[in-house]
């Protein structure tokens, strides 16, 4: 979602930076315009670096013997990291 608004807040920054002709005395709308481009560029780069985080998975392999049946056993667990811890 993080994305979606970025590009969002983008898109509308650059409209006001660049499409509207307007005069507004208590307001330069070309500033405004930009601040929210650099704003959309921030939180574009943030949710793809936490989709980014967010995909990783850790492997963990454990072979140890049986004592009582003398068999191998070999245990495979996958978990994804801890995602309630957030920024």
């Amino acid at each position: 979602m993080s994305i979606g608004a970025g590009i969002a807040l983008f898109a509308i920054g650059a409209i006001l930076a660049f499409a509207v002709n307007v005069e507004v005395s208590w307001v330069n709308l070309d500033m405004v315009g930009y601040i929210l481009m650099a704003a959309g560029a921030v939180i574009f780069v943030i949710g793809i670096v936490l989709m980014a985080r967010r995909r990783r998975t850790e492997s963990v392999t454990h072979t140890a013997v049986d004592p009582s049946a003398g068999d191998r056993v070999t245990r495979r667990s996958t978990s994804a990291p801890d995602d309630s811890v957030g920024i």
